[in-house]
């Protein structure tokens, strides 16, 4: 069994948030809150060690208490610099990676890959959701082994910038989560409005 202590948990929080006119996601409110700071609570009980990527406001981040680290390339953004990023400062043997705007994932997001992962004997595991009888992949609520650095970072020099297109060159399971709603994720002014209120209807 992998053991939290032997996972490292990433919050993805350097997104440009060109869709919410260009605001940083990650320190937009929710409950008071700053969004990327529920992700963090809500990641670091599952983790052994937990970090921030953040390639702007880096003294806000900071202020959560985690090490927080910058895209290492200013040409590149997106996922995948991210999860390159979380991999070159990973020191345990796995990396488990969220993003900062859906701050409702499982709480046992993080065991339930480990099992798969161990499980498959696979390199990569992700979250996967069922909505109008379709799978719905959710590659960025992952669960990586952190010796594919080699991997990703050949992969991003190369130019790739698609997340499945490097996936699709590992061993990957894909871990069925029965709420697509605990993956709502607020990539807009919008969307976090509707989030809120998400919320509130289940505090009733």
């Amino acid at each position: 069994m992998i053991a939290p202590d032997d996972i490292t948990g990433l919050v993805l929080a350097g997104g440009r948030g060109s869709r919410m006119g260009g605001s940083d996601k990650g320190l937009q409110s929710y409950q008071g809150t700053p969004l990327a700071l529920h992700a963090l609570l809500r990641l670091s009980p599952q983790v052994g060690h937990v970090m921030i990527n953040a390639n702007r406001n880096l003294a806000a981040y900071e202020s959560m208490g985690v090490p927080v680290w910058p895209d290492a390339r200013s040409d590149f953004a997106g996922p995948l610099a991210g999860f390159l990023c979380g991999l070159e400062h990973c020191e345990t043997t796995y990396l488990a990676t969220v993003p900062c705007d859906s701050p409702l994932f499982p709480t046992d997001l993080v065991a339930r890959l480990a099992a798969a992962l161990e499980a498959a004997d696979a390199e990569i595991a992700m979250a996967c959701t069922r909505g109008n009888g379709t799978a719905q992949v959710q590659p960025v609520f992952c669960l990586m082994k952190s010796m594919l650095l080699e991997s990703l970072d050949r992969f991003t020099h190369d130019g790739g910038r698609k997340i499945d297109l490097w996936t699709a060159q590992h061993a990957c399971v894909d871990v069925a989560f029965d709420d697509p709603g605990a993956f709502f994720n607020a990539n807009t002014i919008a969307e976090l409005q509707q989030l809120q209120g998400m919320t509130l209807r289940d505090a009733r």
